[in-house]
């Protein structure tokens, strides 16, 4: 940093971070992340090397999209989607409202049981600190719980019947209920704060008077954390968002 004022978040208050997606062979055969589901967040891939698919059940069906270095993918709140691993595939993620993910936006394709048990959904979810081995395990238990959780609603909604996928977005809903209130002020304080600030530039230069641009800076970054195990893969983040 070049100063120690705390940093503005990123453009649009987005998340950013980078994925390997997993190598880890599923139930089905197929190698890759846990299936999830973002409540209020759109996220996109932006594929910087290897090869892979993205997986997504949504309204309109089943879609298995080929990701190859350059291509772009994003998907809106309630789309589930699964990372597939094709070979070295790399991604950088960007996240709508940064700070929600985090905060618990994203629910896992956990069976109904799991979901309907706030307990056993956070003792299923939770992985425990480091990236040793047992964090390595933890991670692809719960990956092949949620696979467990997501074959039956691809399979059904392959067949035409979209009521348990239906039924597992209802279920992700009453789960993160609780926790509203937080992620309301987590907007307000960021990506609401940012459209803000636009509208009051705007304001500004309509009137002539640019005194913000006074407080025009560069930032710079590094992640905050490294290689940590994520819902689709190693997972290196970087920990920008707050209020302007």
């Amino acid at each position: 940093m070049v100063n120690d004022v705390p940093p503005p978040p990123l453009p649009g208050a987005v998340g950013l971070s980078h994925l390997r997606a997993y190598d880890w062979e599923a139930a089905d055969g197929v190698c890759g992340g846990s299936p999830h589901l973002h409540l209020v967040c759109t996220e996109a891939y932006v594929v910087t090397g290897g090869r892979g698919a993205v997986q997504t059940l949504s309204p309109d069906g089943y879609r298995d999209i080929p990701l190859r270095a350059g291509s772009l993918a994003w998907f809106t709140p309630g789309t589930v989607h699964r990372m597939v691993q094709g070979g070295d595939l790399r991604v950088t993620v960007l996240m709508q409202n940064s700070g929600l993910p985090e905060a618990g936006d994203a629910v896992f394709t956990f069976p109904p049981e799991v979901l309907a048990d706030p307990q056993a959904y956070a003792a299923a979810a939770t992985l425990p600190p480091g990236t040793g081995p047992a964090v390595e395990a933890a991670a692809r238990r719960r990956r092949d719980l949620a696979v467990a959780g997501y074959l039956p609603l691809r399979a059904a909604l392959l067949a035409g019947d979209d009521g348990p996928y239906r039924a597992f977005q209802r279920a992700a809903a009453r789960l993160v209920r609780p926790r509203v209130p937080a992620w309301r002020e987590l907007w307000r304080k960021g990506a609401l704060a940012a459209a803000e600030r636009t509208g009051a530039h705007l304001d500004a230069l309509e009137a002539g008077e640019p005194a913000y641009l006074d407080g025009a800076s560069a930032y710079d970054s590094v992640p905050a954390r490294r290689a940590g195990f994520g819902m689709c893969g190693r997972r290196d983040e970087y920990r920008i968002w707050g209020e302007w």
